[in-house]
């Protein structure tokens, strides 16, 4: 499988390494934390790490850490507004719940 990205996401994506000047993609990640266990990380990449998986959709690199991808195989990243609120959302497949606030998740 991989990580996807919806044409609004890939845009913004696309439009955030023009405005940096430099990069090779966007890292998809996950870390320990909130009332779930898990949180979604997002940071650009300069240069690849050992054991970095890349997946390549709609012109951008999104790279995945081996052991953040066994949980977020499947996922796609969309980038959404509403209202004054904007942000990129999760469509993540292998997610079982996440908080009531929405900072983290299970899987």
């Amino acid at each position: 499988m991989a990580i996807t990205l919806t044409d609004a996401a890939a845009e913004r994506v696309k439009a955030f390494l023009d405005n940096r000047g430099k990069g090779l993609g966007l890292r998809v990640g996950i870390k320990t934390t909130g009332c779930s266990g898990l949180a979604y990380v997002l940071e650009f990449v300069d240069e690849l790490s050992e054991g970095d998986e890349t997946f390549e959709h709609k012109g951008v690199k999104v790279i995945v850490d081996a052991k953040s991808l066994v949980y977020i195989d499947g996922t796609e990243l969309d980038f959404t507004k509403e209202g004054l609120n904007e942000g990129f959302k999760f469509n993540n497949p292998n997610q079982s719940g996440e908080c009531g606030c929405g900072e983290s998740f299970t899987v």
